[in-house]
């Protein structure tokens, strides 16, 4: 539970981030109960089609996710969405958008980069032995070539994202 009182915010945004809570029926319901009647709940969450959703079918083929925790990424698919706010929720605009991520180093330091600030690809890479942190980053490495759209040593891709923007009864 959220440490606020019932109607504490005019706004709740969450940018890639409560996608991760495992208990997104919680989620939800905390994110309604701390905004006021006629404020708004953003949200920023990966789909499942996006290059982050890839991202995570990749690390799911090498570390399987746990078994009684929903996908984040289902917080990308409208369908969940319009089901989890359902309630207390005046009005739901979905929108899928890009997400544009820029690295000034090439794909393989990409890898490397996220293994070392990303969470769920830094447990990823500490679930493996080496053999299998080898073939993770080969895959990863091959996914981040295959998106890249510059050619001059730096890493840009565009990664699909559903915004959602929900008006409190």
């Amino acid at each position: 539970m959220l440490p606020y009182e019932d109607a504490s915010f005019d706004l709740v945004v969450s940018l890639f981030g409560a996608m991760f809570a495992p208990r997104p029926e919680r989620v939800a319901a905390e994110l309604v109960r701390v905004c006021r009647s006629g404020g708004r709940i953003v949200m920023g969450n990966w789909t499942p089609e996006g290059f982050i959703g890839q991202l995570f079918k990749i690390i799911g083929k090498h570390v399987p996710p746990p078994p009684l925790v929903p996908s984040p990424l289902l917080w990308g698919d409208e369908a969940t969405v319009r089901e989890r706010l359902r309630d207390g929720v005046a009005e739901l605009r979905l929108s899928k958008r890009q997400y544009p991520l820029y690295y000034p180093f090439p794909p393989s330091e990409v890898v490397e980069h996220f293994r070392t600030y990303y969470g769920p690809m830094n447990r990823a890479f500490n679930a493996l032995n080496a053999a299998g942190q080898d073939a993770l980053s080969r895959d990863l490495e091959q996914l981040w070539m295959e998106h890249n759209s510059d050619t001059d040593g730096t890493t840009r891709y565009d990664s699909e994202y559903l915004e959602a923007v929900a008006v409190r009864e």
